[in-house]
């Protein structure tokens, strides 16, 4: 090889060795009569210098080096003079007095600063470090980044193959069949016409593998969904997915609580309790407004629609006598820390942001009442209920929401998670795991008046609600469950109907009737008429672990090259236009 060592693995045992370093230039500072360079790969820096020893050919060249130069470097190694060591670096305590220096690769000025952070307020910005990801990938934080990564996946798959987990890749052209997102279609030009799909997950063929007798799936698999995006969202994504036979949910909770108990140890060093808490959907919901809460602070939902549907402000009682609620949140102490400006601030944030109709506050007084610019609108004993249903003290800001209950869920929620981080409620370091449960088997469209899957057409319902499919659709649970990390969906997964009388009476629930059914379905409904097991499993967003993990708010950051917010690759400008030639082979013809 071109090197004996890496640039991070140096030290003083290794004094007087002859060695050869490659990397890219770091740094480089001349102080005349000796030349320093900090030379870097991604196992760290090695300090080399060029001093009086140095042939003056080798100097000459040294001299010539800039930064991300590719150079190979052979000399001894030196202790540093004393005072002149770098405790911060592994390499700290030696340098490297170079005897011979070739230039591999000379580089262009790089766009950005490589070593600027975002807490400096130098980081350049994303579009311009995305196009040029090669070089933002040189980058401390990202090399970081995706060896966190290297190390969660190597964790998760040691963990399942010592639990008897066989590893199964699954097909990337297969079959449309909608899971809710849109597929991502890719035309075939051997059948003219017709199309494949790339995953939306392996749902459907792991359920398969479950009917072959392959009781312990696993797979790191990539998955595709043409849908809109979010800074937490990507169209091409990687998950951990896993299916296993005779079990009950229960069981891949339990089996996903010891993956949480190892990779929290060995990455954070973190101790996790087992088992994890768990609460049902519908709790969720009333105590946090969101399905998937962040359980690091408090400041519970509070529901006031009976208080509110007694008094005499015509805002709340009509919102409480039509049908709606009136729910708010105490955020304590926190009277002083919002101006009018900063209420009006919030007002507008759940109004423009979450459909609500507006922001009602109080702020907590020395003796007790509340006052605020409706306050005369209640009489003193209402002020003094509401105080008390809310655990109200001097100094603490009560925000009320009257609206419909998916609306008060929507701004009470993100208003919830904004004020957490605004009011510093929760050290951000801090990791919270839990479960929520009972998921709702269906969600109703108002827009197309028809019922659709809250996980998937495949999901079981609870055994007792298996009658309400019939009469009350709305009111049938599904054997359902999301693991939550810090306030984000981390994984999901179900228990699988492997009745296929029970799989058609879903499907038609859902309008897909008997032909459509057969022509996305068929090959599901007729393998679950040969002996297929009870199953469930779930699927880990592997890209939400690492950002979760490593306290990163941008999934871009946890993926090596990932898309913009609207699906494109800056680097490689794809998506982009293709051959005419290429379009006529596939009988595809662009209509602008």
């Amino acid at each position: 090889m071109l090197r004996t060592h890496t640039c991070g693995e140096l030290s003083a045992e290794n004094l007087d060795f002859e060695v050869a370093l490659c990397g890219w230039v770091d740094t480089y500072r001349d102080h005349g009569g000796g030349l320093f360079i900090d030379l870097r790969d991604r196992y760290g820096l090695t300090q080399v210098v060029f001093g009086p020893d140095t042939p003056d050919e080798v100097m000459a060249l040294a001299r010539k080096l800039r930064g991300e130069t590719v150079v190979r470097i052979e000399g001894v190694v030196a202790r540093r003079p004393e005072g002149n060591e770098n405790p911060k670096l592994p390499t700290g305590a030696i340098e490297v007095r170079a005897k011979s220096v070739e230039i591999l690769n000379e580089s262009l000025t790089p766009p950005f600063q490589l070593d600027a952070s975002e807490e400096d307020g130098d980081l350049a910005g994303e579009d311009l470090r995305l196009k040029y990801r090669y070089l933002d990938l040189r980058r401390s934080m990202m090399q970081e980044t995706l060896l966190l990564r290297h190390r969660i996946i190597k964790l998760m798959r040691d963990y399942f193959d010592e639990n008897d987990f066989i590893d199964v890749e699954t097909p990337v052209l297969g079959r449309s069949t909608p899971e809710g997102a849109r597929d991502y279609l890719v035309p075939s030009r051997v059948h003219p016409g017709s199309f494949y799909a790339l995953p939306q997950s392996p749902q459907l063929y792991k359920q398969i593998l479950m009917v072959a007798g392959y009781d312990r799936y696993v797979q790191v698999a990539r998955c595709f969904r043409d849908e809109d995006l979010r800074a937490d969202r990507q169209p091409e994504f990687t998950q951990l997915d896993l299916e296993m036979s005779f079990v009950t949910a229960d069981d891949v909770i339990g089996m996903i609580d010891g993956l949480v108990v190892r990779v929290a140890k060995e990455i954070l060093d973190l101790d996790v309790c087992l088992p994890l808490p768990r609460m049902t959907y519908d709790e969720a919901m009333e105590r946090f407004g969101h399905d998937a809460p962040d359980l690091r602070f408090g400041m519970e939902i509070v529901d006031a629609t009976e208080w509110a549907g007694k008094t005499g402000f015509r805002v709340f009682q009509g919102v409480a006598t039509g049908g709606g609620r009136v729910r708010g949140i105490n955020a304590k102490g926190a009277s002083d820390r919002y101006s009018r400006k900063g209420i009006d601030e919030l007002t507008d944030f759940v109004v423009q942001d979450f459909g609500a109709k507006g922001l009602a506050w109080f702020k907590v007084e020395e003796g007790g009442d509340l006052a605020s610019p409706i306050a005369k609108n209640f009489e003193p004993e209402e002020r003094a209920a509401l105080a008390e249903a809310m655990n109200a003290e001097p100094g603490d800001l009560l925000l009320l929401v009257a609206d419909s209950f998916e609306v008060t869920c929507r701004a009470l929620s993100a208003l919830r998670t904004r004020l957490g981080k605004e009011l510093e409620l929760y050290d951000p370091k801090q990791m919270h795991f839990s479960w929520v449960i009972e998921f709702p088997m269906f969600a109703y469209n108002e827009n197309e008046k028809s019922w659709t899957a809250m996980h998937h057409p495949f999901t079981a319902p609870r055994p007792q609600d298996t009658e309400l499919l019939e009469t009350d659709p709305g009111a049938c649970r599904a054997v359902a469950y999301d693991l939550v990390i810090n306030g984000s969906e981390a994984g999901g997964g179900t228990i699988r109907i492997h009745d296929q009388t029970l799989q058609q009476q879903v499907f038609h629930l859902l309008g897909i009737d008997e032909q459509m059914a057969a022509d996305r379905f068929g090959f599901l409904l007729e393998a679950l008429q040969y002996g297929a097991p009870p199953h469930g499993g779930i699927a880990l967003g592997i890209d939400r672990w690492v950002m979760l993990f490593s306290g990163l708010e941008n999934i871009r950051d946890c993926i090596a090259f990932p898309k913009t917010q609207r699906a494109s690759d800056l680097m490689t400008a794809a998506p982009g236009a293709v051959d005419a030639a290429q379009l006529a082979e596939l009988g595809i013809k662009i209509r602008r």
